[in-house]
């Protein structure tokens, strides 16, 4: 896909980036988390379910307007596939309660991370159909509660735990599946971690805004050599993707959503938080 010049080098500005709780390792209460975000001119806020435990998600959400952010989205689901049929419809019904603390706490979609293999499974195409069973299972519910399901396919590694869904063009097809007439209440999430690599891109992102199914978009960086496939993400401008670019075609895509920065980093999580968030502030403006 051409990128423009206008579109490549469009500076970005703070007040369309949020912060994924994520990057800062969980380390704080939510409420410091909040102000801190917001000190540093941050315009939005992706809180993870587990920073809202024991506490209200409306009242988190009014806290958030307060501060003067944006909830971008909110953060994940519980995986769906299961070794049996019981525990299959426990994390339905989780995810279910999930998205009613999406609603409540005015968040524009619950991000879905749909797992893989139950413990010793070895059957991905049942592992799929689960998926979009559970899937299925929640749409109506979602389209109700306002609250979009944002799907996003992992990178390959995590094929056999944290997603069997490991591109965009399969991520569209099984929205396609869920949602032929179109009627919304379920897209995809852009991360460039998990899609960077991917030679198709371009083209599968040109597709998802044709479609309408871009619902989020996810920064941070891959490092050379990386030394955890899990917790060494880097920090934008510190690996290899090219953020920009992908960012312009997102863009040219028709997306005009937050651009939400997600870190996983044992290196970051020890850093303290107003750093990081300086630092994340810093190479979003310069580097993406």
């Amino acid at each position: 896909m051409a990128m423009s010049d206008t579109a490549s080098t469009a500076p970005l500005s703070l007040a369309r980036c949020s912060i994924n709780t994520a990057t800062l390792g969980h380390n704080l209460p939510i409420e410091e988390v909040i102000e801190l975000v917001a000190r540093a001119g941050f315009g939005g806020i992706a809180p993870w379910r587990r920073d809202l435990e024991g506490r209200d998600a409306a009242a988190i959400g009014r806290r958030i307007r307060e501060a003067g952010l944006d909830v971008s989205g909110y953060c994940r689901s519980t995986y769906f596939p299961a070794a049996t049929a019981e525990q299959f419809r426990a994390n339905v019904a989780d995810n279910r309660r999930a998205i009613d603390e999406a609603a409540a706490l005015g968040a524009p979609c619950f991000v879905l991370v749909v797992g893989s293999l139950p413990e010793g499974g070895r059957d991905l195409a049942s592992a799929r159909a689960q998926v979009a069973e559970g899937i299925a299972l929640l749409l109506d519910h979602a389209r109700a509660s306002g609250v979009a399901l944002a799907l996003e396919p992992l990178h390959p590694m995590y094929a056999g735990d944290r997603s069997c869904v490991t591109s965009l063009p399969e991520a569209l097809a099984l929205c396609e599946a869920l949602d032929p007439e179109g009627r919304g209440g379920i897209n995809t999430v852009i991360d460039v971690y998990h899609l960077w690599w991917d030679w198709r891109l371009a083209g599968d992102i040109r597709r998802a805004g044709e479609e309408g199914r871009i619902g989020a978009f996810h920064v941070c960086d891959w490092l050379v050599p990386t030394t955890d496939l899990l917790l060494d993400r880097g920090m934008m401008g510190d690996g290899v993707i090219d953020v920009r670019g992908i960012r312009a075609e997102v863009e040219q895509a028709g997306y005009r959503g937050f651009v939400e920065t997600e870190i996983f980093s044992r290196h970051w999580w020890s850093r303290p938080a107003a750093e990081v968030l300086e630092t994340c502030a810093r190479r979003l403006v310069e580097l993406c």
